[in-house]
């Protein structure tokens, strides 16, 4: 079995862009690439299976599954998590762009493997939704894996052989490591010490989870087998979201985020509105219309 796409974060790693005031006109000093391999894509509707790994409020679990929901939602005020997910649809062989569907649910809170995880344990797990599915595993903040804030906050990958099927892991970072998992809601851990912004949910650990699950799933819509779109080697990809990292408002440089939306009422930042009123603030990705990265605001 095979797992890549590591998100290393949005603080770190930051690409030298600066950002204009709209969606389409992020502009770099020059054009980002990402090589089609030739491979497979996920299109059509992609049912997204959960596996809940430790403890998790109800709360917390609605966060995660309103903004999945927020995907393929066309009635959200703009700007919408919506208007970003419909970037994948640019990619070669996407169609319209992929129809996430929230499939079961699957509450693992007596943590059967422990408390620290390797990368097998987090493809176990993923097996539990079954090879129809991509089937996420999401991990509560007591939870250490392999990885976990000194080089990843969240990867995706797929099985071999018959009847591969791809899946994806993010953790909760809030007490572990929120300065590198969780930024802009966290003080960065290093460089450029900018004041964090105020979580559109209300959950510094959550809210980072949001960031670090929209990377993987462009990641895994995108590239899902190791042959889709990507630059640099196979076994440390830059992808549709980690190649634009640190980016979510017009304005943006390292250390910075961007000039994005606040909230007049809480002070909490965003840039997108979901259902059920939600809003998430969600990373620059790339478009292979224009080869750049695109923020929604």
């Amino acid at each position: 079995m095979a797992s890549r796409g590591r998100i290393s974060s949005s603080l770190f790693l930051l690409l030298l862009i600066c950002a204009s005031s709209s969606m389409a006109t992020l502009v770099q000093e020059q054009p980002l690439i990402l090589k089609y391999h030739n491979g497979a894509l996920l299109k059509g509707i992609v049912t997204v299976n959960l596996i809940w790994y430790g403890t998790f409020t109800p709360i917390q679990r609605s966060i995660i599954v309103d903004f999945l929901q927020s995907l393929n939602s066309t009635t959200s005020q703009q700007p919408s998590a919506g208007s970003w997910w419909k970037t994948t649809g640019k990619y070669k062989g996407a169609a319209a762009g992929p129809n996430l569907v929230v499939g079961k649910q699957f509450l693992e809170e007596t943590y059967p493997l422990g408390k620290l995880l390797t990368n097998s344990d987090i493809a176990l797990l993923a097996a539990k939704g079954g090879r129809s599915a991509v089937n996420v595993v999401l991990t509560a903040k007591d939870v250490a894996i392999d990885g976990f804030c000194m080089s990843r906050c969240g990867t995706h990958g797929s099985t071999g052989g018959k009847g591969q099927f791809a899946y994806a892991w993010v953790g909760n970072s809030e007490t572990q490591c929120p300065g590198y998992c969780a930024w802009p809601f966290h003080q960065p851990i290093y460089g450029p010490q900018t004041p964090p912004l105020l979580p559109p949910n209300g959950d510094v650990g959550v809210d980072g989870m949001v960031v670090n699950l929209a990377a993987v799933l462009a990641g895994t819509v995108t590239n899902p087998y190791n042959n889709g779109y990507f630059q640099g080697p196979p076994t440390a990809p830059l992808e549709a979201v980690t190649a634009c990292t640190g980016v979510f408002g017009s304005g943006a440089y390292p250390g910075y985020a961007g000039k994005v939306l606040v909230d007049a009422s809480s002070g909490a930042s965003y840039n997108a509105n979901g259902v059920n009123g939600r809003r998430f603030l969600l990373p620059a990705m790339w478009d292979p219309e224009i080869s750049q990265c695109v923020t929604l605001v």
